[in-house]
C-alpha cells in the first residue's frame, strides 16, 4: 500500500493572515482541498491522512460541509511541531494498517496544492528503487553560506532546493521517527538520514510550489489554470 500523509497543522505565520494559509481561499476552494484532491485523484496512492491542529477539527467540519467535500480520508491531530505532526501521522498508520516491507508512505506539505499525478508517480517510483526520496531542483540563483558580515560563495550546482512529497520505505519511516526530535530535522529526509540512510534526488516541478507568502496564491492561481 502507498501512503501520504497531508501536513496541515501548521499555523502560516508569513501569509499575514489569522487564518493558517492552507485554509485560505485557492480558486474557490481551501488550498488543503485542492492538495487532498490530487493525491486521492492519483493511482498511485491507497490512503490519505491529513494531519490538522485539534483545535481547527470543527471547522474543517463545516468546511467540509460547505464545499460538499466528502473524499475518503483519515483524520489525525498535530503536536507542537513539524516533526510531532508528521510523526502522529505515522502512528495513526501503525495503529490501523499493518505495515510490511513493500507498503511505502510519503509526506507532503498541505500548502503544495499544483503537484501532478506525473511527479507523485515519479517520486513513489525512486522509492521503489532506493528506500528514501525527495524531489528536488538545482538553485538557479547564486547562493551564499553564512551570516550577514562572514560569508563565502557556493556553487549553486550543488545546491537542490527540496519540495514534497518526500517518499520512504515504510517500516524505514516509521523507525525513523522513534528518534528524539532534533533541532536540525527540517524535513522527513533528515530524520531518515540521521539512521545512517542515504537520500536518493528526483528531480522536482517548478509549478510544485509552496504557497508561503501572499504573492504566491496568484502563482498557483495561475498554475491551476494550466492543469
Amino acid at each position: 500500500m502507498n501512503f501520504i500523509i497531508i501536513v496541515a497543522a501548521g499555523t502560516g505565520n508569513r501569509m499575514k493572515s489569522d487564518l493558517p494559509k492552507q485554509f485560505l481561499n485557492l480558486n474557490g476552494l481551501p488550498i488543503v482541498m485542492h492538495t487532498i484532491n490530487r493525491f486521492c485523484q492519483s493511482e498511485t496512492i491507497s490512503e490519505v491522512i491529513l494531519v490538522i491542529s485539534e483545535p481547527m477539527e470543527s471547522f474543517w467540519t463545516e468546511l467540509c460541509l460547505k464545499h460538499q467535500f466528502d473524499k475518503p480520508i483519515h483524520i489525525a491531530f498535530g503536536g507542537s511541531s513539524r516533526f510531532e505532526s508528521v510523526k502522529n501521522g505515522l502512528d495513526y498508520i501503525q495503529q490501523n494498517f499493518d505495515i510490511g516491507p513493500k507498503d511505502y508512505i510519503a509526506v507532503h506539505d498541505a500548502a503544495r496544492p499544483i503537484v501532478s499525478d506525473l511527479l507523485i508517480r515519479k517520486a513513489f517510483q525512486g522509492a521503489y528503487e532506493h528506500q528514501a526520496i525527495v524531489l528536488a531542483q538545482k538553485s538557479i540563483e547564486s547562493v551564499r553560506m553564512g551570516n550577514v558580515s562572514t560569508n563565502k560563495a557556493v556553487d549553486r550546482n550543488q545546491i537542490w532546493m527540496i519540495q514534497t512529497p518526500q517518499v520512504f520505505n515504510g517500516e524505514l519511516l516509521l523507525k525513523s521517527y522513534q528518534q528524539d526530535e532534533d533541532p536540525l530535522f527540517t524535513d522527513d529526509a533528515s530524520v531518515v538520514e540521521k539512521m545512517g540512510e542515504r537520500i536518493y534526488i528526483v528531480e522536482g516541478d517548478s509549478k510544485n510550489i509552496k504557497i508561503t507568502y501572499p504573492q504566491d496564491l496568484q502563482i498557483a492561481q495561475l498554475y491551476l489554470n494550466l492543469i
